[in-house]
């Protein structure tokens, strides 16, 4: 029961930093971020990128807090750390390209944006599967 309350615990802590990260970044987009932007092209365009990222960010944020919690009920699986791992890579390369386009102008940095979405469906497939594997097997544990 302690390694999967540690495992749980791992995954709560993350999202919930990432979470606040991004309350942070937002703030910075709705407020500081126009005029970084202003002078650039496609400037509305810009900011709208921001704000997905931000908000994808938050979901999946959420997300591992999700999956620590049900890691902590149902137990840690190699499922819920895939989904975990595959949360955070997703952040990582979906709002992170997204925030670095931004900031940077860096066009390649956009190039990562998909893999991140896939990281994203591929987390919540694992889910599906681990509670699939549940259900099949008519237990909780």
């Amino acid at each position: 029961m302690e390694i999967q309350n540690r495992v749980g615990a791992r995954w709560i802590a993350t999202g919930a930093l990432l979470a606040a990260l991004a309350v942070i970044l937002g703030a910075y987009g709705a407020h500081g971020l126009a005029a970084v932007v202003e002078s650039m092209d496609e400037s509305a365009k810009r900011l709208a990128n921001w704000e997905t990222a931000a908000h994808y960010q938050m979901i999946h944020s959420v997300g591992l807090i999700a999956i620590g919690l049900l890691a902590a009920h149902y137990g840690g699986s190699r499922l819920f750390t895939a989904a975990g791992c595959l949360f955070l890579l997703g952040i990582l390369l979906f709002s992170g390209g997204l925030y670095t386009w931004v900031l940077t102008d860096n066009r390649p940095a956009v190039l990562v944006v998909p893999l991140g979405g896939l990281s994203f469906i591929l987390g919540w497939l694992a889910i599906a599967c681990r509670f699939l594997i549940i259900a099949g097997r008519g237990s909780d544990r």
